[in-house]
């Protein structure tokens, strides 16, 4: 298992992912308040270990690489587009339900953020692949804090 983490980074709220990219994975995604990133970050090092961090480029980014661990392998990506980009990449993953399969998929709005699907796109630059989120749709269980 190749356990590697994205975030979406941002000065109020962040985007965070973990992945297995042995397998093309997504096991974890979550928009969590800056506060808490770290302290997630320290979970998913306990056990197992992530082995890289891939962070987006954009305008916090510096802050952000300066409070990780020094140790950690990390790889900034160019972010530009991501937070439009993972709209689309939402909606393949979760198709629209309801009335809303009928609306073309450029009117179709997630009722959620989408940060934690904007890492998923920061990660997916990097890898050059897509990954498979097997999980529920984060935006309608309440992954989101």
């Amino acid at each position: 298992m190749t356990r590697v983490v994205a975030i979406d980074p941002g000065r109020s709220k962040c985007g965070l992912l973990l992945a297995d990219i042995s397998t093309n994975t997504v096991l974890s995604g979550l928009v969590l308040p800056a506060s808490e990133v770290l302290d997630q970050l320290v979970i998913w090092m306990d056990a197992p270990k992530f082995d890289e961090l891939v962070i987006g480029g954009g305008t916090s980014s510096q802050l952000w690489q300066q409070k990780l661990p020094p140790n950690l392998p990390i790889h900034v990506v160019d972010e530009t587009g991501t937070t439009l980009r993972a709209r689309e990449r939402y909606w393949k993953l979760w198709p629209p339900r309801g009335w809303q399969r009928l609306l073309p998929i450029g009117l179709c709005i997630p009722s959620g953020e989408l940060d934690a699907i904007a890492a998923l796109v920061i990660l997916e630059d990097h890898l050059g692949r897509s990954l498979q989120w097997p999980g529920p749709d984060p935006l309608r269980s309440g992954l989101s804090r």
